[in-house]
């Protein structure tokens, strides 16, 4: 089944307007819908079943379940892109925002070569200073685990890359002839006493060491003793479960920062308050009306797409910074 994952919070907001939100990554494309607040409900969905056509049907299904009025991505699969971009146009009608250096907005940038920085990785910058200030540190567990840094001045300025847990494991299974292939999950022995529990000692256990030392090296680096470090991502709960060194699991926080960088684009509140027109709720009867006339207590909204073409937008500052914001 495509869609292997469904989760939802909260409730829509009183005018209906949502937002789709897109993270694709290498192994994974999470789809969310946002309100102004927050991320209401998210899903997973195959990165590589864009390209069968499975991927449409289970995100479509998943995203009419409520009106839409904008959309933002963000992606590390290039060749993916167009197909979601096309999909979201042809399927609601939207232009699509997407998120790169160039249109980010809520984190500066102090980075030699803005354009090669991963969105995704903006997209935690941005969410990790909206909520925890700055400095701060995300450690995203993905098809690779990377560090991104938010420096005091409130600029991304890198991070780090390492292989993720299941890269490290199935190339063990793939480039050995008698290691199996393991599902990760918390381990309690120190000692291996079979194949399998000898790899996740080595998988789990040894993976926490390489999170502890590099967030060590970055509070030296960054000379700061107490760093908020904010953990998203597959594994995020299983390996920081036994870290005090990470402040606090995420799950949601790159398509909150993607969430945050629609809120903080300043042609989209314009766009916002043209493409939404609020119609008179239904269901609560004027002083006066006849109980005949009375209808169910369910406001409704109708809700006009304008954003048929590719959104233009305001550049970055001369130094590749997002232009600064401040959450209403």
């Amino acid at each position: 089944m495509i869609l292997i994952q469904f989760y939802s919070y909260g409730k829509l907001e009183e005018d209906g307007r949502m937002i789709a939100l897109l993270d694709i990554g290498n192994t994974h494309t999470h789809v969310g819908v946002a309100n102004s607040r927050r991320v209401l409900r998210h899903a997973d969905v195959l990165t590589k079943e864009w390209r069968a056509g499975a991927a449409k049907s289970a995100a479509a299904r998943f995203l009419r379940k409520g009106p839409l009025t904008g959309a933002i991505l963000c992606s590390v699969v290039p060749t993916v892109t167009p197909l979601v971009a096309a999909f979201l146009k042809t399927e609601f009608g939207l232009a699509c925002l997407e998120l790169n250096a160039r249109t980010v907005r809520g984190v500066g940038i102090d980075y030699p070569k803005p354009e090669t920085i991963g969105p995704d990785r903006l997209a935690n910058a941005v969410a990790v200073k909206h909520h925890f200030g700055a400095p701060a540190v995300v450690v995203d567990f993905g098809t690779a685990v990377t560090f991104d840094v938010v420096d005091v001045a409130g600029n991304y300025i890198g991070g780090i890359i390492a292989p993720g847990l299941n890269a490290m494991t199935d190339y063990l299974h793939e480039k050995t002839a008698l290691l199996p292939r393991i599902r990760i999950r918390e381990v309690s022995a120190s000692v291996g006493r079979n194949t399998e529990q000898a790899m996740l000692i080595g998988a789990v256990k040894g993976y926490r060491g390489l999170i502890r030392e590099l967030v060590e090296e970055l509070k030296r680096a960054m000379r700061c003793r107490r760093l908020p470090v904010v953990a998203t991502g597959g594994y995020a709960r299983l390996i920081s479960s036994k870290l005090p060194e990470i402040t606090a699991v995420e799950p949601l926080l790159t398509l909150e920062g993607l969430r945050l960088v629609w809120e903080a684009t300043p042609i989209l509140t314009e766009m916002r308050e043209q493409c939404t027109k609020r119609v008179t709720p239904v269901g609560r009867r004027s002083s006066g009306a006849s109980p005949k006339k009375a209808r169910l207590e369910t406001p409704t909204t109708k809700v006009v797409h304008c954003a048929k073409e590719p959104l233009s937008l305001p550049s970055p500052n001369k130094a590749g910074r997002g232009v600064p914001w401040k959450p209403a």
